[in-house]
């Protein structure tokens, strides 16, 4: 074997050790297990957010080991087993890939994405947003279920067509705050919300990414007017709203010109 099946099956062990040995590993189910899974995935988005490739690789490390852990409470509840999984994974590329494992033509990436749709159909998927998990953040949600849709041609022609739908969500979000329905408020923000996220996609932005670049950015010159009025001996709660401002305002300007 080569190193890399030799770790991989040093990994396999370990599992089956701390399963065998340690009270916490032997307690543990896929429902305990899942609340964990997604925290170590939102700790793999927060370092590739932060380009750390060292997080990224102790991240993807910990990914692993879930990985092995749900397999072997697979084997032992005779369901599947880690070999089922790989295999799995296996002749699912080989078969959504038929460009490279068959005679079929793709001219661009689009096409792959869309041959990837179109055989997931036939696999017995009933819809092309199936794939999309229920559980996902709502912003993300709404870039693969626009995604998803675009790969059968459900899409605006060009970013002048989008920029207008944003417009007319804003307006009907507007109409329903003159009206004081706030089931309609929600409901037309939640529709800005969505056709922003469609303007993102034509601008070759990732609309996650950027909220949350604006949330780390909020976070920095909030706690940056926090420490400023500390070195003053004040609170933020006993400033006014127009001292506050001008306080954020300096640390913008300070932090754009660093």
């Amino acid at each position: 074997m080569n190193k890399l099946q030799d770790e991989f099956l040093r990994l396999v062990n370990i599992m089956d050790e701390l399963r065998e040995k340690c009270p916490w590993d032997k307690k543990q189910t896929i429902d305990s297990l899942r609340h964990l899974t997604i925290e170590e995935t939102y700790e793999l988005a927060d370092a590739i957010s932060e380009s750390d490739w060292k997080g990224i690789k102790e991240e993807l490390g910990d990914l692993m080991l879930h990985i092995v852990f749900y397999s072997k409470i697979g084997t032992e509840k005779n369901e599947f087993t880690l070999e089922e999984v790989i295999n799995g994974i296996c002749e699912k590329l080989i078969t959504r890939h038929p460009h490279i494992y068959a005679d079929v033509k793709v001219e661009n990436e689009e096409d792959v994405k869309q041959n990837w749709e179109k055989l997931k159909l036939k696999e017995g998927k009933k819809s092309v947003l199936g794939g999309v998990p229920k559980t996902l953040p709502s912003m993300v949600k709404a870039i693969r279920l626009q995604e998803k849709s675009q790969q059968v041609g459900f899409e605006w022609e060009n970013t002048d067509q989008v920029w207008k739908k944003v417009e007319e969500e804003l307006e009907e979000l507007k109409e329903a705050v003159i009206m004081k329905n706030q089931q309609e408020i929600e409901s037309e923000m939640g529709d800005v919300f969505f056709s922003l996220v469609n303007l993102a996609r034509f601008l070759h932005v990732d609309a996650e990414n950027a909220l949350e670049r604006t949330n780390k950015k909020f976070m920095y010159r909030f706690t940056k007017m926090e420490e400023e009025a500390a070195r003053e001996n004040r609170f933020l709660h006993d400033m006014s709203l127009q001292e506050m401002d001008d306080l954020w305002n300096k640390i913008k300007k300070n932090s754009q010109q660093n």
